[in-house]
């Protein structure tokens, strides 16, 4: 994280912060760290309507109203900026999958939104994005504490 100004933040590093995970609690951790240090340090976190989107999916369907009040405030305490979909970020998405075949649509988007707001890194649980030569993608596997 040292060196980093701005850091993009894909969904899965959401939902192991709130939600925690049985088969990685390590990761649970990490995240809680990583926004530690975040917020201490004044790194600039970004993300985009579509982690909105792909968060709140699972709370919604088993009515877990905790879940969605922990993303909002945990948003809302950081300053995360959440960018919306413009054009150029959709334009910029379909290059992205243009160049790097198996990219989903949706990460694409991501990973769009992450260049165009500037970030320097990408963090993401999709090992398949470390692929993308624009900004430095990381698990969280990879993730310094």
């Amino acid at each position: 994280m040292i060196g980093y100004k701005k850091v993009f933040i894909d969904t899965a590093p959401f939902i192991y912060y709130i939600e925690g995970s049985t088969e990685n609690p390590k990761y649970s951790d990490k995240m809680k760290e990583f926004f530690r240090i975040s917020y201490e340090t004044g790194i600039e976190l970004v993300s985009s309507v579509i982690t909105v989107e792909e968060y709140k999916v699972f709370p919604y369907r088993i009515k877990n109203y905790e879940y969605i009040e922990s993303f909002d405030r945990l948003v809302h305490v950081l300053d995360i900026e959440i960018m919306n979909i413009s054009n150029k970020i959709a334009d910029k998405a379909a290059r992205i999958r243009a160049e790097y075949k198996g990219f989903k649509a949706m990460d694409a988007l991501q990973l769009a939104s992450a260049c165009l707001a500037g970030c320097d890194l990408f963090l993401t649980n999709d090992k398949q994005l470390r692929r993308f030569k624009d900004i430095k993608c990381i698990t969280m596997e990879e993730l310094e504490r």
